[in-house]
């Protein structure tokens, strides 16, 4: 394998499964814990006496945080506007927040015709995040870089790369594995984010792409979970 440069892409990305031992005994226990709230609030969800309601709320409150970590912020007071008045948008931010919402739930409908994650499905979602048609990357350039310009990660070049890549990476989600589902999920998430396929969109697609696959693990018969809130109050971490 070739050394990492961060300013040439990365196309050795190593393949999944990861080689290294992942179930160690900290992050076990901290998988146990995730697993007992996960279902504490399955059962609060359920036993309330309208589910779809409060989850329609949750998921335009995801949609909102998850856009405004790509610095596309609007208002619940333009998001709601912008529901009532059927996609009369007063603004670019809150089409895009909607837009969001919209991709949730297109892959949530996809799930139950089959329940799989797939490279396609993960292109439909984008292209409902980004309202077009475009597909996985194929013109080379693409650089993730940091608050002061810096690039720090180039993901893999080329659309023949990228399709192995996810590929793999399908194969990963979709296979049985001995693995907890959680970390499986964490692996998953990271690996998509790394291989980057798209030229926008792929940090609001890989946050969906959670959601989805709490469902499909049937880790949660809804998906009511509100991540990217959390991303926001603790993203000074990460830097």
């Amino acid at each position: 394998m070739a050394p990492f440069h961060r300013e040439a892409p990365y196309n050795d990305l190593p393949l999944l499964p990861p080689e290294k031992e992942l179930e160690t005994k900290d992050v076990m226990r901290k998988t146990v814990k995730a697993s007992r709230a996960l279902a504490q609030l399955n059962g609060a969800i359920m036993n309330l006496p309208n589910p779809s309601l409060f989850l329609d709320t949750i998921h335009l409150q995801e949609a909102k945080a998850s856009s405004e970590i790509e610095n596309i912020i609007t208002t619940n007071d333009d998001l709601y506007k912008a529901v009532v008045a059927e996609k009369k948008y007063e603004s670019t931010a809150a089409k895009e927040v909607i837009s969001y919402k919209e991709a949730l739930w297109f892959g949530l409908e996809k799930l139950k015709e089959r329940p799989f994650i797939t490279t396609n499905l993960c292109v439909e979602i984008m292209q409902c995040i980004k309202q077009n048609t475009s597909g996985i990357r194929a013109t080379p350039g693409t650089t993730l870089a940091n608050t002061q310009g810096d690039v720090i990660y180039t993901p893999p070049a080329g659309e023949t790369v990228i399709r192995e890549k996810m590929a793999n990476l399908e194969r990963f989600i979709n296979e049985e594995s001995v693995l907890d589902p959680l970390i499986k999920m964490a692996i998953m998430h990271y690996q998509f984010e790394a291989i980057h396929p798209f030229i926008d969109g792929n940090g609001r697609t890989g946050r969906i792409l959670l959601l989805l696959y709490l469902k499909m693990e049937k880790l949660l018969d809804v998906p009511a979970l509100y991540l990217s809130e959390y991303i926001i109050r603790n993203k000074s971490s990460y830097y």
